[in-house]
This record gives structure tokens, C-alpha cells and sequence, in this order.
């Protein structure tokens, strides 16, 4: 797969999940998977402690952050705000289009 080195077995398995796209830890309530057991406990607290959620109106996404609501909504609108002075290009997130206005220059 690569060679990165490790110092512990656990590291280098979990490591190589990334290449693999092995995801053993299923969420009970909503049934995604997760290469880690980090990654499934943090997504059990972000979204299913009965926290203030944000549930999307278009399928059965829902957020803890209005703010990521707002961001996911824009699939389903295909509304791209963020418009590209250079080109004409737009994008549906500032960093996307951050990173975009960098291949205008020579960096």
C-alpha cells in the first residue's frame, strides 16, 4: 500500500484504512461507517446527543452548525455565491474559491 513507517500495529492499521477505505465503525442511528472509533465517537456527539440540530428540508442530513446547514443546502439549490473576478467562475464555498483565485497566479 505505502511504506510511511510506524511505531505501533494500531497506528499503521488505521493508516491503512485510508487506502483501503475500510470503515468498520457503523453509527447505530444513522448507519454511516467511520475509519476510526475517534471519528464515529465525535460524530455520535456532534450529532446525536439531542443538541440544537439543524436538519435539512431536502433529504435526511441534519447539523449542529447552522452555518453547515447553510453550506449543504447550497447542493441541493445549486446556488454559487462566491464568483471568481478573474474568470467568471463561481463556487459554492468561499475556501473552493480561495484556492481557485491561487491558479491565477504563480505561486
Amino acid at each position: 500500500i505505502c511504506d510511511k513507517p510506524f511505531a505501533e500495529k494500531s497506528n499503521m492499521v488505521c493508516h491503512q484504512r485510508l487506502h483501503t477505505g475500510d470503515k468498520p465503525y457503523q453509527c447505530s442511528h444513522c448507519q454511516m461507517c467511520f475509519a476510526q472509533k475517534t471519528y464515529l465517537v465525535r460524530h455520535l456527539r456532534r450529532m446525536h446527543t439531542g443538541e440544537k440540530s439543524y436538519p435539512c428540508n431536502q433529504c435526511d442530513m441534519y447539523f449542529t452548525r447552522k452555518y453547515n446547514l447553510v453550506q449543504h443546502q447550497r447542493i441541493h439549490t445549486g446556488e454559487k455565491p462566491y464568483q471568481c473576478h478573474y474568470c467568471g467562475m463561481s463556487f459554492s464555498h468561499g475556501s473552493n474559491h480561495t484556492k481557485h483565485l491561487l491558479t491565477h497566479f504563480n505561486f
